[in-house]
């Protein structure tokens, strides 16, 4: 369920309120007049089962609220009430096939933004990476996986491509090309100051590495990882499932590759660096594909099952 806080004016109450109360989904509908200030008017509060929510916010939008008012969305995570059950029940479709697309596009935003938080973590952990692939440490890898912020600037970049927001796709594209060129970068440095200090080295880089070896050398398993990926990303993103774990999913085919393309770079070596930065390349346009696809299903599925079940007049 979701937990709506609307502000209206005054005028347009009695519009919204009808609009609530003749949604598929929604209860607990609370009105409270003249109790907002900034800006002025009044507090409408209701509940909407999640398979409602984005056809209700879409019309609340329409009535122009998000300029002339408010309107704020919380998830509910416990309700003990049989009337939400049962708006639960007669909404369309289940709550976790639901998208919410303006949900997406808010989250999507703050994800895929450039930032000093975002720089720092997908820097530490192409460094992180850069030590599991010269020790050949599966160990590393994993925890640099768990690091790398990459997976919501590329979320931006294939919601962008749905929705149709070029503002969006710039912003995410930005993030993701400045962010990598950075972390290489540094990570560059990284690998010749550890290499003055006698913990990289040439020789171990060049030496068999059977725990990380696929990221300098793409092939067809590389595309199909970056896939399924990308796909299990999308779902985790829009079903509001926890992606940590798809975060380290998503990351085991960007941030290693960018790793040894960065370490290799660092010591002369052309092929490995080639070859890592194809891996990374493939692996980035998997993952698009991969979510723009998956975004595009859900959104025909949603609309007709929708349209199936859509209450007669």
């Amino acid at each position: 369920m979701l937990h709506l806080r609307l502000i209206t004016p005054s005028a347009e109450t009695d519009d919204v309120v009808r609009l609530i109360e003749n949604t598929v989904g929604t209860t607990h509908l609370v009105v409270l007049p003249g109790a907002a200030r900034n800006p002025a008017g009044d507090v409408v509060l209701c509940d909407v089962a999640r398979e409602a929510g984005d056809g209700l916010l879409s019309a609340l939008q329409e009535f122009g609220l998000d300029t002339n008012g408010s309107i704020a969305v919380e998830n509910i995570d416990l309700s003990l009430s049989k009337r939400a059950a049962k708006a639960r029940a007669e909404a369309p479709g289940e709550g976790a096939d639901a998208v919410l697309w303006e949900h997406l596009a808010d989250e999507t935003h703050e994800e895929s933004t450039l930032s000093v938080t975002y720089i720092a973590f997908i820097t530490l952990a192409t460094m992180i990476a850069a030590c599991g692939v010269v020790l050949d440490n599966a160990i590393l890898i994993v925890g640099a996986m768990a690091v790398g912020p990459e997976f919501g600037p590329l979320a931006g970049v294939f919601t962008s491509i749905v929705q149709r927001a070029p503002r969006l796709a710039l912003r995410s594209l930005i993030a993701l090309l400045v962010g990598f060129a950075v972390a290489m970068a540094a990570t560059v440095g990284f690998s010749l100051f550890m290499d003055a200090i006698d913990l990289f080295s040439m020789e171990r880089l060049e030496a068999d590495r059977p725990q990380t070896a696929f990221v300098y050398a793409p092939d067809a398993f590389s595309f199909i990882v970056a896939v399924l990926a990308g796909a299990a990303g999308t779902l985790s993103l829009t079903s509001a499932k926890s992606g940590a774990l798809v975060g380290v999913a998503i990351s085991v085919t960007t941030v290693p590759a960018a790793a040894n393309a960065a370490v290799a770079l660092s010591y002369g070596d052309t092929g490995q660096t080639w070859g890592s930065t194809q891996q990374l390349l493939l692996n980035l346009l998997g993952i698009i594909l991969a979510g723009t696809a998956t975004l595009l299903t859900q959104k025909w599925l949603w609309s007709r099952r929708r349209v199936r079940r859509a209450p007669v007049s």
